[in-house]
């Protein structure tokens, strides 16, 4: 019995919301994200260079697989306008099979 795929959700942030729609769009094309919400407006608070920040950014969650991870950040990276983008992922421990199942085939 094969080991079943690990799907991940990437956390990312954009400037403004076209920002985050053209990442989406970018993503979901590429085949390397199966969905990706866009959460809306968020605000950020950071250290950039010596000085305190604060930012209007909009939040996305993209959900992918480990085996392409490498790929949805390479993607993010070649379309993204900031300097440092955020990309973080974390692995799902439990889901909807189907939907996981759906992911997986989106990605794969």
């Amino acid at each position: 019995m094969s080991e079943p795929t690990q799907i991940l959700m990437v956390y990312l942030t954009a400037a403004d919301a076209e920002q985050a729609a053209a990442l989406a769009d970018h993503l979901v094309a590429r085949k390397v994200a199966a969905c990706v919400n866009i959460l809306g407006p968020i605000q950020s608070v950071y250290e950039w260079k010596g000085r305190v920040e604060h930012a209007s950014e909009v939040a996305l969650i993209a959900k992918t697989t480990r085996e392409r991870y490498a790929d949805l950040e390479a993607a993010v990276r070649e379309k993204h306008g900031y300097e440092c983008p955020c990309i973080v992922a974390w692995p799902l421990t439990r889901g909807y099979a189907p939907f996981l199942e759906w992911v997986s085939g989106q990605v794969d």
